[in-house]
C-alpha cells in the first residue's frame, strides 16, 4: 500500500510538472497546420464516407439511420442543465449524440438545417452555468460533444457563436481539468481516466490556435496520463472493470488516440502498449453465444455494436475481430436489441428497428469513420475458442464454436471485490448453452436509485454499505458462500492453471484468500468437457469448526428439482440438467432473487439455485457440479478427475 501511494504521488507530481510548458509549443505548432476540421474526420475526409454510402448496402442503411436519427432532433427544444443527484451525465451524453449527429448529418449531406439546429444545442450547452465539475465525467462527455460541433461546423458558426463556444471550452472543461480536484482522475488506471482525458484532449485540439499555451498543457498532461489506464490492459488484454466499463473508458481512449494521430502525434504508439494491443481479443470473447455480454461487476448483461472493434480490426489488419460485430449488422444476427429505456424489443421489432436501434448510441458516426474502408464480407471467424487474462480481474473465457449458435460458453472469473465497480463474484461463472443462458448475473443496479437512499457505493472496505446490496454480495452470484459471510474484499484469486483441448477446456483458480477465516483452503475449476457438457468443481477444506457452505447460481430459468441431486431447468422449451456429485450429504434449495431491502431493484423473472452442505471440522471436501445440454446422455457425463489431475 504505501510503495502504491508513493507511485501515485510520483505520477501526481510528473503531472503537474507537465504545467511547465515548453516554449516552443510543440504538439500545438503541429495541429495548427491543420485547418478546420481537424478533430476525427479532417477536411475533405468525408468523401470517403460518401463513397461508402453508395456502394455498400450496410453503410448506406446505417448512415440513413443516422439521418434519420438526426431529422428527429431538429424539432426538439435544445437541452437543459438538469441534475440527476450528483450528474448532469444523462444531458452531458445526449448533448454530445446531438451534436455528434448532427455535425456528422451536415459533413456528409451538406444540408444546413443540421448546423443551425447543432449550433442552437452547442449555444444551449455553452450558456450552462457550468458543466458540473464535481462529476467530471459529465464535463468530460460535453467537451468531446462541443469540440467536435465547433470544429466540424467552424465555417457554418458565426464569430459570435465560436467565441461563446471557445470561451465554454476553456472556462467549463479545460481550466476546471487542472483544479487539484480532479487530479486524482489522471493517475488512476480507470476508465475515468481515458474519458477524461479524451474530453480534455478534444477540446485543447478545438481552441489550439487560439489558446496554443493551454493546448499545450494538456498534451504534454494527457499523454502522460493516458498512459497509465493504456497499461492496465497488460499483460493479455483483459480489462479490471469488465465488459461494460471497457465499452466506455476504451472507446474514449480511441476517440483521443486517433484524433491525434490524424494531427501527426504518434507519442502513443499502440505498439508500445502489448495489453492495449491485445485487448480487443478480450471483448470479442466476452459476448457469449446467448448474444448477452459476460456481466461480471457493474455491467448489464446487453452486449452492443463496438465502433472501437472496427478501429483496432484496421489498426491490426485482423478482420476477424469483427465476427461479433457483423453478427450485429446482418439480418440473423443475435444482438440483444432494446428500446430507450434498455428493455429488449419483440423480434418483430426488432427486425423492423434494426438499425434505427443503433442510433441509441451516442458515439455511432465514429463508426462510419472507422469502419467506411472495412469489406465485412472479408471477415472470418476466429481462430481461437478460448482466451484467458491475467492482469487486475483474470478471466477465462471458453466456447465450442463461433459458428454454431447452439454451442456452450462458459465465462469464468476471479480478481478480488475491492477492484474499481467490483462485486463479491470471486470464482462466478456464466453459461450458455443452445442460444440461451442458463447462469446468469444480475450486474449493477442503477446508481442513483442507491445512492439517492443513503447507500455508499463507492467505498470498497470490508464494512462498506455497498456490500448490503442485494446483487453485489456473493449470495447473488454464482460462487461461494460459508455460513453466511461475505468474501474477504482483500483476497484476491488468479487464473492459476488453464488448458484449452478441444475435448477438455479448462481453468482453475484457488480462491483460498478469498475465503480467508473462513475456510482453510478451497480451489474452484471451470470445464468443458468433450465439447459436450459443462463441470464446475469445488475442492475445500474447513477449519476447526463446523460450517455451512452454500453453492448459488442465478438463472432466468424455471428451476425443479427431480431428485437428491439433481435439478431440471427450463427457458424457452429448452431443458438444462444440473447434477451434484459429492460424498457428503447435500440439501438442494432454491432462494428468492426479491429482497427485503426497499432500496434493491426487484429482480423480476431471476431466481437462486444450488444446495447447502455442512462441513465438519478439517474435513476435505468434493462438489463436482455438472451441466448436462439437452439431448446428452447423462450416462456419458461421468467425470471423476480432481483438480490436481486437471490438465
Amino acid at each position: 500500500m504505501i510503495k502504491q501511494k508513493t507511485v501515485q504521488i510520483l505520477l501526481l507530481g510528473l503531472l503537474l510538472h507537465s504545467q511547465v510548458i515548453p516554449a516552443e509549443n510543440t504538439f500545438s505548432k503541429k495541429i495548427i497546420q491543420y485547418s478546420h476540421p481537424r478533430i476525427l474526420l479532417l477536411k475533405g475526409e468525408e468523401k470517403t464516407i460518401q463513397q461508402s454510402i453508395v456502394v455498400n448496402p450496410t453503410w448506406t442503411k446505417m448512415h440513413q439511420a443516422i439521418i434519420k436519427a438526426s431529422d428527429d432532433m431538429l424539432d426538439k427544444p435544445v437541452l437543459e442543465r438538469k441534475l440527476e443527484g450528483i450528474r448532469l451525465l444523462d444531458v452531458s451524453r445526449e448533448a454530445l449524440r446531438r451534436i455528434f449527429y448532427l455535425s456528422y448529418a451536415y459533413r456528409i449531406s451538406g444540408e444546413k438545417k443540421y448546423a443551425q439546429h447543432a449550433e442552437k444545442e452547442l449555444l444551449a450547452v455553452s450558456a450552462f452555468s457550468d458543466w458540473q465539475p464535481p462529476h467530471f465525467l459529465g464535463v468530460a462527455e460535453l467537451a468531446l460533444g462541443v469540440s467536435i460541433g465547433y470544429d466540424w461546423l467552424y465555417d457554418e458558426l458565426s464569430p459570435e457563436s465560436r467565441n461563446t463556444i471557445e470561451q465554454a471550452l476553456i472556462t467549463k472543461a479545460i481550466e476546471p481539468s487542472f483544479d487539484s480536484k480532479q487530479a486524482s482522475i489522471f493517475i488512476g488506471p480507470s476508465n475515468w481516466n481515458q474519458v477524461c482525458n479524451a474530453g480534455i484532449v478534444y477540446a485543447a485540439l478545438a481552441i489550439a490556435d487560439k489558446k496554443p499555451e493551454m493546448a499545450e498543457k494538456v498534451f504534454s498532461r494527457s499523454i502522460q496520463s493516458i498512459s497509465i489506464p493504456m497499461k492496465s490492459y497488460d499483460p493479455d488484454g483483459a480489462f479490471a472493470e469488465g465488459y461494460m466499463y471497457w465499452q466506455y473508458g476504451t472507446v474514449f481512449n480511441i476517440f483521443m488516440l486517433d484524433a491525434l494521430q490524424k494531427v501527426g502525434i504518434n507519442d502513443l504508439n499502440m505498439k508500445n502498449f502489448i495489453g492495449f494491443s491485445k485487448t480487443p481479443y478480450y471483448l470479442q470473447h466476452m459476448v457469449g453465444t446467448s448474444g448477452q455480454s459476460f456481466n461480471y461487476m457493474d455491467c448489464i448483461p446487453n452486449s452492443i455494436l463496438n465502433a472501437s472493434q472496427f478501429w483496432f480490426a484496421s489498426q491490426l489488419n485482423d478482420p476477424s475481430l469483427l465476427w461479433v460485430e457483423k453478427s450485429y449488422l446482418e439480418k440473423d444476427g443475435f444482438l440483444m436489441l432494446t428500446d430507450g429505456n434498455g428493455l429488449p424489443l419483440t423480434q418483430t421489432q426488432a427486425k423492423v428497428d434494426k438499425f434505427t436501434q443503433f442510433t441509441t448510441d451516442r458515439t455511432l458516426p465514429a463508426l462510419m469513420i472507422w469502419g467506411k474502408d472495412i469489406d465485412l464480407d472479408k471477415v472470418t471467424a476466429p481462430q481461437s475458442n478460448s482466451f484467458t487474462g491475467k492482469g487486475e480481474t483474470p478471466v477465462c473465457l471458453m466456447r465450442t464454436s463461433w459458428t454454431d449458435k447452439n454451442a456452450i460458453y462458459l465465462g469464468f472469473k476471479t480478481g478480488s471485490a475491492g477492484s474499481s465497480h467490483g462485486h463479491m463474484d470471486i470464482g462466478s461463472f456464466v453459461l450458455d448453452v443452445d442460444g440461451e443462458r442458463w447462469a446468469s448475473d444480475f450486474g449493477m443496479q442503477n446508481y442513483n436509485s442507491l445512492e439517492s437512499k443513503g447507500i455508499n457505493l463507492w467505498s470498497l472496505t470490508q464494512e462498506s454499505t455497498r456490500w448490503n446490496v442485494f446483487r453485489y454480495n456473493n449470495l447473488a452470484h454464482n460462487t461461494l458462500t460459508v455460513n453466511g459471510k461475505f468474501q474477504n474484499v482483500k483476497g484476491k484469486a488468479g487464473i492459476d492453471k488453464y488448458g484449452f483441448n478441444p475435448k477438455f477446456k479448462f481453468a482453475i483458480s484457488d480462491l483460498s484468500k478469498v475465503y480467508e477465516n473462513q475456510l482453510k483452503a478451497v480451489k474452484r475449476g471451470a470445464a468443458i468437457v468433450n465439447e459436450k457438457f459443462v463441470v464446475i468443481q469445488d475442492e475445500m477444506e474447513s477449519i476447526a469448526k463446523t460450517d455451512t457452505l452454500r453453492w448459488t447460481s442465478m438463472t432466468e430459468a424455471k428451476v425443479k428439482i427431480v431428485g437428491k441431486n439433481k435439478f431440471l431447468l427450463t427457458l424457452n422449451g429448452k431443458k438444462l440438467m444440473v447434477k451434484f456429485e459429492t460424498s457428503a450429504p447435500i440439501q438442494l434449495k432454491t432462494w428468492s432473487a426479491t429482497s427485503i431491502n426497499e432500496y434493491d431493484a426487484p429482480n423480476e423473472g431471476k431466481s437462486l439455485f444450488g444446495f447447502e452442505i455442512v462441513l465438519k471440522p478439517n474435513m476435505k471436501q468434493k462438489v463436482c457440479t455438472i451441466f448436462i445440454p439437452q439431448g446428452v446422455s447423462e450416462n456419458t457425463t461421468k467425470f471423476h478427475r480432481s483438480l490436481s489431475e486437471w490438465k
